[in-house]
């Protein structure tokens, strides 16, 4: 048994289903199992990058998607997750793959370290384990996003963490376990801080270097991991290595793309040349047509969450998709049951072009100039500078909106009038009975931190910038860490059906581990009872009445 755990991370779980396409495992096993020269080590840490994404779990156990009723399809993944099911589903995109997919990264990783240490850890080659211990800080990082719970000190020795593999299989002697989220945290924050001085020297090497952890890549990670970790300090130094004194430069040049249809909007926008793109990593992945496409939009972005919570709702820069400065405002494309911005296009990969047989993929910028700046400014809030994140809020919003469109004038943020903003929305209800109990302004529970009260220059600034994150990161899977992180409660309505409703600490945040792994030896997720969640949204339903109702 105890090696039976590793194996299936070694091996990849979803990873046994895309071995086909898989270079790493279809290209020379002798040389890569004799890593003896550096040129070998980094060839593999070339294959050792993940080629799975979480963004479809993750989009869809959030807010971003609504019910567009039974008279439209939705695969059986979507609609598990969408309903905060505990899925069985194996397929592309599913918690199988996405456990498995990780893992072989991490497992690849260890493959490098081994043979960079059989080497003696020469000189030469620190920036190559510098990127290692990145790739498998990221992997790792993006398994606690999924199927952990968020970062709370006061409970991170009660909460599952994740195994996390130090040296290849072969090579294992003990029995694996999940250990706990502080010791998840800690290993992954070693790894980090440990690569962060060396990795400038990996970057000579790498040809396209956007495709690898460059030191902007780098620290931009080091940046979310920190504002996640509630290491603010760490956040702001970490991400003004990225910015510099002229944030615009690694953020998006939003004018060539005004003119772009939607294709050449979702080429454009993964060029390795677009200075915002930091990291871009590949996906076997068909998350984008079941995200994106009009013909799986049971469950999607639809025109409810567009115009109340999302791209059209009235804001400092405009509302809906006319008199709006936002370059998202006429930019969306699909239909009124899944409406995208396209920047998650699907990319086809033809093996038979005859048969019309190939791989779908997604190329994603995992990190961007756009959200880290974004993200600094959150830490900035979070340590009460709100003066400090005043400015990246406006930096944000000069290189996202027009100077002018129609009678809207393109804003600048005070904390006063951000304030005054915020404090004449309405809370959203937790549980809708229509689109006017819809609002982006959402009572939060911060999970582990404390922010200062409902109306305050603090809570109304990060209302704002939680809004705007939203917006940077639809489809791309980040919503939901913030849901965890500020205890952010919510309904999925269910057509015909009784709706289900997230909670704050709500344990479905953390996607249930596959059930050969736990059947492996593992231990599942914990889950409240329905009758503990019932019980607990009666008792707090009063936070959610309006004032005429009290």
């Amino acid at each position: 048994m105890k090696n039976k755990i590793y194996k299936m991370f070694a091996l990849g779980l979803g990873v046994l289903a895309l071995s086909s396409c898989n270079d790493y495992l279809d290209k020379l096993p002798d040389e890569r199992a004799e890593l003896d020269t550096n040129l070998k080590i980094t060839q593999l840490l070339t294959s050792a990058y993940p080629q799975v994404t979480n963004n479809l779990l993750m989009e869809m156990i959030s807010d971003n998607v609504s019910d567009n009723g039974r008279a439209y399809s939705s695969p059986v993944l979507c609609d598990d997750i969408y309903r905060l099911k505990d899925t069985p589903e194996e397929s592309t995109d599913s918690p199988y793959s996405i456990w498995g997919g990780y893992y072989e990264s991490v497992a690849t990783v260890n493959e490098a370290i081994q043979g960079i240490e059989g080497l003696g850890n020469p000189e030469s080659l620190r920036g190559d384990l510098a990127e290692a211990k990145l790739i498998r800080a990221f992997s790792m990082f993006q398994l606690a996003q999924t199927f952990c719970m968020a970062w709370n000190p006061e409970k991170a020795d009660e909460y599952l963490g994740l195994p996390y593999p130090l040296i290849p299989e072969q090579d294992i002697n003990a029995q694996y376990e999940r250990g706990t989220l502080r010791q998840l945290y800690e290993a992954i924050n070693k790894d980090i801080e440990e690569a962060l001085p060396y990795i400038e020297e990996a970057s000579g090497k790498f040809t396209i270097p956007k495709y690898h952890f460059n030191t902007k890549a780098a620290y931009a990670f080091a940046a979310r991991f920190n504002l996640y970790y509630m290491n603010y300090d760490k956040t702001i130094q970490y991400a003004s290595q990225v910015l510099g004194n002229e944030p615009t430069a690694v953020m998006r040049d939003y004018e060539p793309y005004r003119s772009l249809g939607r294709d050449d909007f979702g080429n454009r926008w993964i060029r390795s040349e677009e200075q915002a793109n930091l990291l871009l990593l590949t996906s076997y992945s068909t998350s984008g047509r079941n995200m994106t496409w009009a013909n799986s939009a049971r469950f999607a972005h639809n025109y409810d969450i567009t115009a109340y919570e999302t791209f059209w709702v009235d804001m400092p820069w405009g509302s809906g998709s006319s008199n709006n400065t936002v370059i998202y405002a006429n930019k969306l494309y699909g239909s009124n049951q899944c409406v995208a911005f396209p920047t998650y296009e699907e990319q086809w990969e033809y093996t038979d072009k005859v048969a019309g047989i190939g791989y779908a993929h997604i190329v994603d910028p995992v990190f961007t100039g756009d959200m880290t700046i974004l993200e600094r400014a959150e830490a900035y809030c979070l340590k009460g500078q709100l003066d400090l994140a005043v400015q990246d809020i406006n930096t944000w919003i000069r290189t996202h909106c027009k100077e002018q469109e129609g009678s809207t004038v393109r804003p600048v943020m005070t904390i006063a009038n951000i304030k005054a903003y915020v404090e004449a929305v309405d809370y959203a209800k937790r549980t809708p009975d229509g689109n006017r109990d819809r609002s982006f302004r959402k009572h939060m529970h911060p999970q582990g931190f404390t922010i200062d009260a409902e109306g305050s220059n603090q809570e109304c600034m990060l209302q704002f910038l939680l809004h705007m994150k939203r917006l940077e990161c639809v489809f791309h899977g980040l919503r939901f860490a913030d849901i965890k992180r500020y205890g952010i409660e919510y309904t999925h309505l269910v057509s015909g059906e009784d709706p289900i409703v997230f909670i704050r600490g709500d344990l479905r945040g953390a996607i249930q581990i596959p059930n050969t792994v736990q059947a492996a030896g593992l231990p599942g997720n914990p889950r409240q009872t329905d009758e503990e969640i019932k019980s607990f949204v009666l008792s707090t339903e009063d936070e959610y009445k309006d004032e005429d109702e009290e």
